[in-house]
Formats: structure tokens, sequence, C-alpha cells
């Protein structure tokens, strides 16, 4: 008789499928500090596909086969943030369906590859669209579904099955782990499964559990759920969460309110819940437990506790905001956050030398050939790693009018004061007090050695274009 250990109870699986869903509930503790309510993530990072998508990904596809849609060796086509198309390609690569994917622009490289890991064709669509758009990625993956033979349009905006799923899952595993005592459901919406399907579970089990959306800034739903007005939404880094239309999956009677968070303190706070909590986990995770902990503060009851959804797999947003360099170039570290260092190198990403010096053995003539030749108006006098003043275009220029001879003389005597001098980790607000004290620019110094200069309009660059070169 052939060996058959197959035993879910004992976590023994046929398949995969097998392994989705009862995710553990995990109590932040570090960043909780002073909040008296206890907080708990649902880890669904830890599903095998490594989001909340994962509940939908199948439930999808067993509803297509049930109703006749999907039959075999069809393909399985959708828009998606890209979570959504992993756990279709999943259940897709278990039950023998190809898949095509149609993805916004600013998804993350490292989904794209995922995706293509699974044997998906990806189609990259524009961002910056209206939904009414036909390069939108929803219109993008209804055209190919349309066009290719034998393939169904996953739909998951507009499918039941996706709010469903969350309903006979996500809500009961909630209300058992929590043993009733939750107060408040916090989750992210872009199609409106999770927060409808086990917002409607927990609240037919208490109608006073608050369920809580936390949403970009420039997406729709905060006014449409106060209004009932479906607004034009603006454009927000974070992905995964937020709507620029109402979808069929939602059911806005569940959802109490909606908080807007800011992509800076989203990614700010996904990092922190990886650096002080050992939570490894994209950014929309970040909205929520952001907005959980203003949640849990103003609950301030020790008997009750605030779960939040912790969404996706961080590995998802390595090149993203899990990148420091990628969390300059888009200016969402705080001001204190950013060093003289970085300013630095993109002086030299954009071909200025960091460091244009003169020393003390140099004439005037070669100080204002130096100038004319890099488009600057100053520059500093260094000799031996010391800096023993600087020489300014403008006085230099007066000189020799006056006195053409000057031209061949030596520069000592036509030094002025020496630029201040940071350390190379100095802070941006450090840097801008500098220069905002009358100084025209500063030296910046690694390890005893002067390795750069800033001015005015390098700060002013940074600050007006951030990470556009």
């Amino acid at each position: 008789m052939p060996l058959d250990l197959h035993d879910p109870s004992r976590g023994v699986f046929d398949n995969i499928l097998e392994g989705l869903g009862n995710t553990p509930l995990v109590k932040l503790n570090r960043i909780t500090q002073g909040i008296r309510t206890p907080i708990y993530g649902k880890a669904e990072y830890l599903s095998p596909g490594g989001s909340v998508k994962d509940r939908i990904g199948v439930a999808i596809i067993e509803a297509a086969e049930k109703n006749g849609d999907l039959k075999p060796g069809g393909t399985v086509v959708e828009a998606t943030a890209g979570n959504t198309g992993v756990a279709l390609a999943m259940a897709a690569t278990i039950k023998g369906y190809k898949t095509v994917f149609a993805l916004p622009d600013k998804m993350s490289g490292e989904k794209i590859r995922l995706l293509r890991a699974f044997g998906a064709r990806i189609v990259i669509t524009p961002t910056a669209v209206p939904p009414d758009h036909p390069d939108y990625y929803v219109n993008t993956a209804k055209k190919i579904a349309e066009e290719t033979p034998n393939a169904v349009f996953a739909n998951q905006f507009y499918n039941r099955a996706n709010t469903e799923a969350h309903y006979a899952t996500t809500g009961p595993e909630i209300w058992e782990q929590t043993q009733g005592k939750i107060a408040a459901l916090v989750a992210g919406a872009a199609t409106g499964g999770t927060v409808s399907g086990a917002g409607r579970f927990l609240k037919e089990k208490n109608p006073d559990i608050r369920i809580v959306v936390a949403d970009p800034v420039g997406s729709i739903l905060k006014e449409y759920l106060e209004t009932r007005v479906v607004g034009e939404g603006k454009t927000y880094m974070v992905e995964g969460i937020g709507m620029d239309k109402v979808p069929g999956a939602l059911d806005i009677e569940y959802v109490d309110e909606v908080r807007n968070v800011s992509d800076k303190q989203t990614f700010q706070m996904a990092r922190r819940l990886t650096r002080d909590e050992g939570l490894f986990v994209g950014g929309s995770t970040g909205a929520i437990v952001t907005v959980a902990l203003d949640i849990a503060r103003e609950l301030d009851d020790p008997d009750h506790c605030v779960v939040g959804l912790l969404c996706d797999l961080g590995e998802r947003y390595l090149s993203k905001f899990h990148s420091d360099e990628w969390m300059q170039e888009n200016r969402m570290f705080d001001d204190e956050r950013v060093e003289a260092g970085y300013l630095l190198k993109r002086k030299f990403r954009e071909g200025v030398p960091t460091l244009i010096k003169i020393d003390c053995k140099g004439t005037v003539r070669d100080a204002l050939t130096l100038m004319e030749e890099y488009n600057v108006s100053q520059i500093p006098v260094i000799e031996d790693g010391e800096q023993k003043g600087t020489l300014s275009e403008g006085t230099l220029l007066s000189r020799v009018l006056a006195e053409p001879e000057a031209l061949d003389k030596s520069l000592t005597g036509y030094l002025e004061a020496p630029f201040p001098t940071v350390e190379e980790d100095a802070n941006m607000k450090s840097v801008i007090e500098h220069l905002t004290t009358g100084q025209p620019a500063l030296l910046v110094r690694r390890a005893g050695e002067f390795v750069g200069i800033l001015t005015k309009f390098d700060v002013l660059h940074y600050l007006t274009n951030g990470g556009q070169q």
C-alpha cells in the first residue's frame, strides 16, 4: 500500500493550497509603549504565497470552475497590484491553468519577477491614467481575457468570491483567536473584500466592533464613505491599498471609518515594524498599523484588543521603501535622516565633482579658470588637509579689473573667511542652519578629510526635486 501521510491537523498536506489560512495573531510590543489597549497583527504575510490575497486566489478559481467559466487548460487573467497575481498563479499552478496579469507600472520589480517565476505573462500599464482610460490596468486585463481563447477574467474588484472568502475564513479566525475580545479591526481596502467579508462576520458576532480602513492620501474611499460621492483619486506610492473607483466587492455598510495615512508615515512605520518588532512586512501594513496605534490610544481599554492585518511580505519591496537610498531619493525620511553625505552623492551622480578646490600655490588665473570650468562662484583653498580660506569670483574679478597683473599673483593675498565645516553624517537640519546664517556654502568632511562642498543650490535642488534627477 503506498505511503500516505496526509493529515492537515498535523500539518501534512497533499498540496500547498491546503496550507492556506489559519495565520497567527502576533502581539505588537515595542511600538505600542504607553498604549494600554493591546494590538495584534494578523500575520497574513506568513501565508504560503506571502500575502492576505492567498485566501481569495483559490476561492476565485474554484468559483469559476464551479460555475463552468473556467475549463481544463484555460487561462486566468487578472488586474493586480501583484499579490492577487501570486495567489492566483499559485492556485493555477496546482490546478493546471495558465495566467496573465496586468500590473500598474508603480509595482516593485520584486513582484514582477515573482509572478514570472510562477510562469505568468506580465503586461505593464501606466499608473497615472483614470479608470475609464483603455490603458487602465483593469481595462487592459479585461481586453486580454476577451481576446484569449478559453480565458476567464478573475475580476477581484467585482467578484463576490473575494468577499465571501474573507467572511468564511478571515473573520472567523480573528473572532476565535481573540476569544471575542476584539474591539476594532483595521485593514486596508483595494477591492474591499477583506473589510467587507471579515467585517460582516465580526459585526454579526458583535455589532459594536469597529471596522476601520487605513487608506492612502489620494484614495477616494474616505470621501465616499462620508458623502457617498465618488471623487477623483490622486497618485500615491503605496501598493495594494486605496481606491480610485468603488468596486463591487466592497460592502461599505460594514465600514465604520476611513483614516488617511501619508506615504511617508506608511513607509516609515513598515520599516519600524521590521526593525522594532521583527515583522518583515510590506507598505500597506505600515498604513494599517499607523491607524491601529491611533485607534488603540483612543479606546484605552486593556480588556479588549485591536487587530490589524499584516498584509504581505517585505521581500517584495527591497528595491523600494526597504532601501535607504529609495527612501532618501523619494523624500520619505524626515529631514534629520537626510545626511550631508547623501547630498554629495546626488551631486556626483549629476556629473559635478563633489569638491572643487585649489591650494595656496595657485594663482588668481588658476582660480578663475577653475570657476569658469565648473561654473562655480566660490572655491575653498585647501593645503595639507587644512582649509586656509575661500575665494569668491566677484572679489577676484573686481581686483583683476582694477589691477590686470593680479591674474598671475599668488592667491594668499585674496583669501576670504573659510567655509564652515560639517561631518558627512550631519543631518539636513544642521546643513540648513549653516546655510541660512549668511554662509554661501559649507565643506563636508569624512574621517578628517574634506570630501565635498554643499551650496544653497544643492540643498534647494534636493528640496524641490526629491528623487527626480
